[in-house]
């Protein structure tokens, strides 16, 4: 993250003054506004649930500003803004200052992987980019959302520390405000263990409402499940979510990074084919099928797009510079991941393209 530049108190100060509507206030809590931030981060002492965050993002010289939250997620991506705030406002060209934005984020306990630490309470919000700017926020519970479950392994997860981030980590800074993404995938977890552990779906199932998105990537830590077990755990998590009234997506799990002499990733290694011979990407497609379940196969897409990259250019998707991984994606990896997934969802049809963020 970088260090917050001097421009920002000010902006954070002329913020405070320039707010048009009163700061909402949550009952028994300061107001959930300008107030609870500091120099490059807000705090809100809320209790878990969803929230909706409208920011206004500018300052006296042009700026560029992105938010991150809770465990390490991106909940906005690198937003500029040109020059203006101090600028008086009848002099001030529709052009100058301010850009407004807007975004949904589950709060919850433990904050990260639901077998982590449970981290800080409340909501905390952290600015980044190349030269942040804040001059208004505000906080309020959500009162129309539709929740992205996800379920899936440490490919996927809020990871705790850099350089590691799963891809549903960065997925939210892809969405916007009415959509949140509630992330419950854990580091080592398998179909086995992920049913096994209350913790995990004994926890995600009662969350579900009819209408939610639940997003089911397991097959890394599949390594010694053998075929039967295997479709019959994918199924378990299918008719669960549909005992809620909600609606099912299965994931084929990302690549691994892991070439052949020509180039190729066509090897069990990369294409998650356990030691069994249970080849996890097929039997998430043939469960999808029998099933009438949405399929995203990230399998292909990830293959797609590393192949194309090559053996040099791939490197920076994963961790093999930082920790010579293959299987682990890095911040960059994970958010052009997340971008793949966010294209499937509005290609098909589960989520409405105006309430994603593109390009």
């Amino acid at each position: 993250m970088r260090r917050f530049n001097l421009a920002v108190p000010a902006a954070l100060t002329l913020g405070a003054c320039l707010t048009a509507v009163p700061a909402q206030a949550h009952e028994g809590h300061p107001p959930l506004g300008i107030g609870n931030c500091t120099a490059g981060a807000c705090h809100f002492d809320v209790p878990p649930g969803t929230y909706d965050v409208q920011v206004l993002l500018g300052g006296e010289a042009d700026s560029s500003t992105s938010i991150s939250g809770e465990t390490r997620r991106s909940l906005l991506p690198e937003t500029p803004a040109s020059a203006g705030m101090g600028v008086p406002p009848l002099e001030r060209s529709r052009e100058w200052g301010r850009v407004a934005r807007s975004f949904t984020v589950n709060v919850r306990t433990p904050e990260g992987e639901p077998t982590g630490a449970d981290g800080t309470p409340g909501l905390d919000l952290v600015l980044g980019g190349s030269a942040p700017a804040l001059a208004d926020i505000r906080v309020t519970p959500a009162r129309r959302t539709r929740q992205i479950f996800l379920v899936g392994d440490s490919t996927v997860c809020d990871q705790p520390a850099d350089p590691y981030s799963g891809w549903g980590q960065q997925l939210p800074q892809y969405l916007r405000k009415g959509l949140s993404v509630a992330n419950y995938a854990d580091s080592g977890e398998s179909t086995v263990t992920y049913l096994q552990n209350p913790q995990l779906w004994a926890t995600v199932q009662p969350l579900i409402r009819p209408g939610d998105l639940v997003l089911i990537q397991l097959a890394h830590n599949d390594k010694t499940t053998d075929e039967a077990t295997y479709r019959t755990n994918l199924e378990t998590l299918v008719a669960g979510v549909r005992e809620k009234g909600g609606d099912p997506v299965l994931v084929t799990p990302i690549v691994r990074r892991w070439f052949n002499a020509d180039g190729t990733l066509n090897n069990n290694t990369a294409l998650l084919v356990n030691g069994l011979g249970v080849d996890h990407p097929a039997v998430i497609r043939s469960v999808a099928a029998a099933e009438d379940v949405p399929l995203i196969d990230l399998t292909a897409k990830t293959k797609a797009l590393v192949e194309s990259l090559g053996v040099e250019g791939s490197k920076a998707i994963y961790l093999y510079n930082e920790k010579k991984d293959n299987t682990h994606t890095s911040v960059h990896g994970a958010t052009v991941y997340a971008g793949l997934v966010r294209d499937a969802l509005v290609a098909e049809h589960l989520v409405p393209r105006g309430l994603v963020r593109v390009g």
